[in-house]
């Protein structure tokens, strides 16, 4: 029987319409615990490859026959092998084409609306690592916000809409992936902008990002004016685009707030989180439709697979933003973050430019979930 191959594209469509999809993962248990394909109405079965060298008899039973079925290793080659046994014993099997190496890397662009004087903006969900970035574009130019270093996709998608790409933007100095916004802005010419607070240390020219600023991208304002919003990092910034989208970067997220810590400042920082979104950010319009740098869980996509919300409904359902008692959010912030991100120092080296990893080794550093809330 023929073994079939499934693209991370594909298996992205699946998770956006809530299909079902059975994964049989042949990654170690702790790397299965750790980070797996996450769909809505996915099921799974962990069972280690080298379990199954001497056949897969033992696990026939436990796989069903009435929905497809996806093997998964870390760079394909291991489910290959167990799909061919698995295709052998009569059963219809698909296997990962790159395997979670090119589900970490993959990401769908979604339109997310239209801008009020012609143009658009692109969400480009990362799915596999809930990396969110933004393109704006506008009368023939284009704006990049927390690009990814999967740098020729946005290149690519920018030349099919015929955009030249004019403003490279990071809201803050990220920890948990390698940032792609200064190759985008080497390539294409473009200006690449940064908070001045977190490049303190970088060994790279850059134009910074300051509360107040404001860019044009074609007929359309990209507005940073008073929202200078520290507490992630301690530049952290959002963007108003064409009075319609805040992008939160890393601050906000759908269901969940910004972690204070990944510079080890938690007890420093939290007061400025607790400012940016109790303060700054109740003085913005309810209307704002928030697009956040992340998220975290894949009940917050929408039905298209985007992730926003507007910023009132946020008000009222998000439990990081209700809570009256300063100590109380205190400890919320300080007590009840997950473990920092694999490699998140050599990380922020990188985006720094301190060190130049290659390819491979970039890969490496960003493998597995991101972690960017507070629980």
């Amino acid at each position: 029987m023929t073994v079939h191959v499934m693209t991370t594209k594909e298996v992205t469509k699946k998770v956006f319409n809530k299909e079902k999809l059975f994964v049989l993962d042949v990654r170690n248990e702790g790397d299965f615990n750790d980070w797996k394909i996450e769909g809505a109405n996915f099921s799974y079965l962990n069972v280690p490859y080298f379990e199954l060298l001497d056949g897969v008899e033992e696990i026939l039973d436990r796989i069903p026959t009435d929905q497809e079925v996806l093997v998964v290793c870390a760079k394909e080659g291991s489910s290959i092998m167990v799909a061919e046994m698995l295709s052998e014993a009569g059963l219809t099997v698909s296997y990962l084409k790159g395997g979670m190496k090119a589900w970490s890397e993959h990401l769908e662009p979604v339109k997310i609306g239209d801008l009020k004087n012609g143009g658009e903006i692109y969400q480009f969900v990362r799915i596999g690592k809930g990396c969110l970035s933004y393109m704006v574009i506008s009368n023939g130019e284009a704006a990049i916000i927390d690009a990814t270093r999967m740098t020729d996709v946005y290149l690519d998608f920018a030349n099919s809409l015929r955009a030249k790409i004019v403003h490279v933007f990071d809201t803050h100095l990220h920890a948990d992936h390698i940032s792609g916004g200064r190759v985008i802005a080497e390539k294409t010419n473009a200006t690449y902008w940064l908070p001045p607070k977190d490049a303190e240390e970088v060994v790279f020219s850059y134009q910074p990002l300051e509360d107040g600023t404001a860019v044009t991208i074609g007929d359309t304002a990209i507005d940073i004016h008073a929202l200078y919003s520290p507490g992630h990092t301690i530049g952290s910034t959002s963007f108003v685009v064409d009075g319609q989208f805040l992008l939160t970067g890393d601050i906000l997220f759908i269901d969940s707030i910004g972690r204070p810590d990944l510079a080890g400042k938690a007890e420093d920082w939290v007061d400025d989180l607790r400012e940016s979104l109790y303060k700054r950010y109740k003085e913005l319009s309810a209307d704002l439709l928030v697009l956040p740098a992340h998220f975290m869980i894949i009940e917050e996509l929408n039905e298209d697979g985007s992730v926003s919300e507007k910023l009132g409904v946020l008000y009222a359902q998000n439990h990081g933003l209700n809570i009256a008692d300063e100590n109380e959010f205190r400890k919320l912030v300080t007590e009840n973050l997950p473990p920092q991100p694999n490699a998140y120092q050599e990380i922020r080296q990188t985006n720094m430019g301190k060190i130049t990893p290659d390819e491979e080794q970039q890969r490496e550093m960003e493998i597995g979930p991101n972690r960017c809330a507070v629980r």
